[in-house]
Formats: C-alpha cells, structure tokens, sequence
C-alpha cells in the first residue's frame, strides 16, 4: 500500500509537465497568429513612412512587409507545429488519465477546439490587426531572423505540396492574404460599414495587379492615328471629329508609330492666325512616345505614367508590332467602371430584346455572356465574344454571319471601323427542331448595317 501510494503522485508529475508544456505551445501559437494579422494588415507604404521618421523597427518591417508571402507562410508552418504538438501532448495526458478509447479523443478533440479558437483564433488575430504597426515593430527582428534561418524547409514543404498536388501548384504556396481581404470587405459590406460601390472598387484594386495591358487598351483596330505628312490643319480636323486630345503619329504603317501629337500643343502652334502655321507637318510638333509590352502589369504601368507625367502610351505586342494603346482613364475604368463625358455616344454592353434574345458588343468578355445565358463557353483561346464566333467559324466574321456554340446561337451585327469589324453580336439560344439558318438570310435585321467613322481617309 505504501507503494500505490508513492506511485501516484509521482506518475502524476509528468502528466503536469505535459499540460504545462501544451499550455506554453498553446500561448506561443497565438503569438504566432497575433504575429500573422499584424503582418497581414501592415501596408509596406506605411511601413516605409515609418523608417523614413526613424520609428524604432520600422526599416525591420519594411523589410519583412516587402515579402511578406515568405514570411506569412514560415509563421503558418510554426503555429501548426506548435498547435498540433499542444494537441498530441492533451491527448497523451487523456490516454494515461482515461485509456485508450473514443473518450479520450473526444475530450482532446472538443477541448483543443475551443481552446485553439479563443486562444489562438480570435484573441491574439484581433489584437494583431488593432495595433499591427506596434506589433509588426516588435516582433520584425525576430521574423526576418526565422526567415533566414527556416525559409528554406518552408521552400521544401511547399515543393513537396505542389509536387503531390494535382495541377499546377503555386510557387510560393496558396496562404494569400488578399482572400482574406476580400472576405473582410464583403463582410463590411453586410454590416453596413461599406457601401455596395466602396465595395467593389476595393475589389477592382486587388485585381489591378492581375490585370495586365493588353486587357485594358484600345486595339489598334478601334485606335485614330494621323500620318506624319498631314498638315496641322488636318490634324485639327481629326480632333474635332474624334473627340481625343492625344493621337498616336504613324509612320508607314500602324506599327511605326513615331510619337504623340497633343491638342494642346497644337493649338498654341496655330493661334497666332498664321496659314504657314497650319501647314505645318505634323512630325514636327509631336512628342516621343512611349511604349510599353502587353504583358505589363496594369498597376506598374499607372505608377510609371503618373511618375513620367504620361497619359497615353503604346502597347506593343511579342512580334514588336503595334497591338493598341493605353490611357489613364482606361486604368481609372478598371477601378470606378465606364467613364463617359458629353461627346461619348452610351452603347450599353448588353441589350435585352423582346424576343428573348440578347443584343452584345463584340468586345463583351465571353465569362460575362455565359453568365448571361447560365452556360460554359470555352474561354481558353478566346476573351471577347466576337472572338468566339470568328473561332467557331474559323474566319473573320462579317454581318450576317453566324455560328452555334455550346447551345448559343452567334449571329454578327453592323460594323464599325476602317477594317469593317462586326459591333454587335446578337445571341438567343438554339431551341431544340430549330434549323441553322444561312450565313446571308438575316441581312433584314436591324442595326444590321450600324456604321461609326473612327479615322478619316483624309483627315
């Protein structure tokens, strides 16, 4: 009896040590999370801000808010290592209190839960994000020193990942903090904290950054350009009719563009009154232009263009040719939708009929028509829906031209232009009997013969 009783309290004592040591793990885990929400919300602006006052820390954490991908996934990996050992530790000490059995695991299960969720989840997440600058300071010394240390078992897992995942993995893992955003300006949005429109422009700029050149500019179909021979004269008609004030100079063709003729530029030129003035050429008057890829990202290019005081650049495609331009009201459309003034002439995108079918510009995205018609289209060589229907006939369309795809039926309206692109593109869906009709038999409908003047053969 003297030996039952001696045995007790000393097979007690590690079982304390265990809950001691998964309590510390628990606290260090929350630690780690208040660390992430810190990080998560510290914009690398501010943080520059802050170094250049000289604030204590803050030239660490610009450091780290640099990169703070690397850096949020490494403290993922600690405060999993840390949870899950605080949990296998609880679970020890419920086997030896309660045996092997589903009792055990049900009180480790329902007892990590709750303490995870206070502990870590919400308590140390809200502190985080309600003084993420203070904490970012205090603990960037510490994480930039992880970082180097443990980023490359980091690097290592997430190949692993990628390598047992299915598809393509992502090359510095999936934790990205712009979900969460996004999730957080939703739920503002429920409660009344932002508008419906705040919203969504909030949306728009996180999809700046994925939004490159070629999808905002104006094709070189739709551009006004002037030659380099035209008069003054010439090219003062050209702005009025056009209603820009920035035209791209070519040279021998569209894809030598030499500069950018400016109104303004041209009408200090000309309001002297003298007719030598308006028979200048106009390669005298232009500025350089200034040329940009298509892949380039759309938010890069608004900071070059606003640092270079530019409103208008070309784009240039892979063979070197002229694929379009891009202004800065085309970035700012991006953000606050359509920007349209007096002169603009309101075609709306999508057009309901009465008959059920749908009247669409040729330049509408094709995931827009298929959420329209609640169908899938093949959106991998496409982007625009009068993409689609030159795909599916395997030439360029013209009015009156028409295919079907995935149960749509595709039927090209009007022109616009000098190449006599196809505007609009009219969509209904193919009931079942229903006999494709011929390319020429819909010439009656209306707006068939829709025309817009957009360069002058003698501007």
């Amino acid at each position: 009896m003297m030996d039952t009783l001696a045995a007790g309290p000393t097979a007690g004592l590690p079982d304390l040590q265990l809950i001691f040591f998964a309590a510390g793990l628990v606290v260090l885990a929350g630690l780690i999370a208040m660390t992430e929400a810190a990080l998560a919300a510290v914009s690398p602006a501010r943080a520059a801000e802050l170094a250049r006052d000289g604030a204590r820390g803050a030239r660490t954490l610009q450091a780290v808010a640099g990169d703070v991908v690397r850096h949020l996934n490494l403290l993922l990996l600690l405060r999993l290592l840390a949870e899950l050992t605080a949990t296998t530790l609880v679970a020890l000490v419920a086997v030896d209190s309660l045996g092997a059995g589903w009792r055990a695991a049900l009180i480790t299960a329902g007892a990590m839960t709750v303490v995870s969720f206070v502990v870590v989840g919400v308590a140390p997440r809200t502190l985080g994000r309600q003084h993420a600058y203070a904490v970012g300071r205090a603990v960037a010394p510490l994480v930039r020193w992880l970082g180097r240390a443990l980023n490359p078992l980091a690097s290592l897992l997430i190949l692993i990942g990628n390598a047992v995942t299915p598809g393509r993995g992502f090359r510095e893992g999936p934790f990205a903090t712009q979900v969460e955003l996004r999730e957080l300006v939703d739920l503002a949005e429920q409660r009344g904290v932002v508008e419906h429109g705040e919203r969504q422009m909030i949306h728009s700029v996180f999809a700046l950054g994925d939004t490159i050149a070629r999808e905002v500019m104006v094709p070189r179909t739709e551009m006004v350009w002037i030659e380099e021979g035209k008069t003054l004269s010439q090219a003062l008609t050209l702005f009025l009719r056009s209603g820009f004030s920035r035209i791209p100079v070519i040279g021998e063709s569209v894809d030598d563009v030499l500069g950018v003729l400016y109104l303004k530029d041209l009408i200090r030129r000309t309001r002297g009154g003298d007719p030598r003035d308006h028979q200048t050429p106009v390669a005298e008057l232009m500025r350089p232009a200034t040329f940009v890829p298509e892949s380039k990202p759309v938010d890069d290019l608004l900071s070059e263009m606003q640092a270079a005081r530019n409103h208008l650049v070309i784009v240039v495609d892979e063979y070197g040719g002229t694929g379009g331009l891009v202004t800065i009201e085309d970035i700012l459309e991006e953000i606050v939708g359509e920007i349209t003034d007096e002169y603009d002439v309101e075609r709306p995108p999508v057009e309901h009929l009465e008959d059920g079918s749908v009247r669409v510009t040729a330049r509408l995205p094709v995931e827009n028509l298929g959420e329209l018609f609640d169908t899938d289209l093949p959106t991998d060589e496409v982007e625009t829906v009068g993409g689609l229907l030159a795909q599916s006939l395997g030439r360029v369309p013209i009015p009156g031209a028409q295919a079907e795809v995935a149960g749509l039926r595709l039927l090209a309206e009007g022109t616009t232009g000098r190449r006599n692109r196809i505007d609009t593109v009219l969509v209904s869906r193919v009931e079942p009997g229903d006999e494709p009709e011929r390319a020429g038999s819909a010439g009656s409908r209306d707006n068939q013969t829709r025309t817009e003047e957009r360069q002058p053969a003698d501007a």
